[in-house]
């Protein structure tokens, strides 16, 4: 180990070159030797050397660990604060083809708008060559397709414009999984949206008493009317013990009041409309109110 002094500083002790070898992680067999590494060297300085010796693996596509069935070894890392000996023994995996981040967000994103549209305009080859298949008279139909559009075109404006990642690439053999979850979902909710023969529900406005059902968010209509108001009440109450902040709590309280008013007003209504409705029943808070 060598000193170097450094003016008003003392000693400061600094390491020799390392020696770096690097091997298949499988097969153990040696892939390369570097000599006079020096100690403040990266990891990314190591993939680039590496590269230099076997162009077909760029830095992206390795993966250096220091133990064959480790975790990979970020970029930034220095090679002396690695705790290894004068001769660094490191292991590589080749990860695959790699493909930036920003290219498989287009690619997953720009397909299921594409794919939508296909269906929308209601293409020969889909539906048939009916005229009575050429277009839809359900407005909900238009909306769907703006709203499906949307969705999309702001995903690919946020990956252009917002999203900086921390990977800069994942393998290529993963994005046939992802479009695959995108693209075919896109298809098949689109051909049933779009079809011929589709037909939005009907909004039924007869008035019935709602009573609970196997989901266990609806078992407060044994005990009010208005389980919605007691859910928003109890979560703004806790909220309130979290973060025991005046405001919060006053807000609580102004909350609860309104609530408390509609949800009185509802349980009226449905007394009045109903005989047979469920005298258990409270309006917002069980066997209290």
């Amino acid at each position: 180990m060598k000193l170097t002094k450094l003016s008003g500083a003392g000693l400061k002790p600094t390491r020799s070159p390392f020696l770096v070898e690097i091997l298949d992680w499988k097969t153990k067999q040696q892939l390369c030797f570097f000599e006079k590494v020096e100690p403040h060297a990266t990891i990314s300085d190591i993939r680039l050397m590496f590269h230099k010796l076997y162009p077909q693996w760029y830095p992206s596509r390795q993966s250096i660990r220091l133990d064959p069935k480790g975790k990979s070894l970020r970029d930034g890392e220095i090679l002396q604060l690695l705790l290894v000996g004068m001769t660094a023994t490191l292991y590589f995996k080749d990860l695959g083809p790699q493909v930036g981040w920003t290219m498989v967000f287009l690619i997953e994103y720009t397909g299921p708008l594409f794919i939508y549209f296909v269906f929308y305009f209601r293409m020969p080859f889909i539906y048939g060559l009916d005229d009575r298949f050429t277009s839809s008279q359900h407005p909900v139909v238009n909306l769907a397709c703006i709203c499906h559009s949307f969705h999309y075109i702001k995903r690919l404006i946020e990956t252009i414009f917002v999203h900086r990642f921390s990977h800069g690439t994942m393998p290529l053999r993963n994005i046939v999984k992802n479009c695959f979850y995108y693209w075919g979902f896109a298809a098949w909710l689109a051909y049933y949206i779009n079809h011929p023969l589709y037909t939005p529900p009907l909004g039924s406005k007869t008035n019935k008493i709602p009573y609970p059902t196997k989901n266990p968010f609806t078992w407060l209509f044994y005990f009010v009317s208005c389980p919605n108001y007691t859910y928003e009440l109890g979560t703004w109450i806790g909220f309130t013990i979290m973060t025991q902040c005046v405001p919060v709590g006053l807000f609580t309280l102004l909350c609860f009041i309104q609530m408390t008013i509609w949800a009185k007003d509802k349980h009226c209504t449905y007394i009045r409309e109903f005989k047979d409705y469920p005298s258990l029943r409270m309006s917002i808070i069980p066997f209290l109110l």
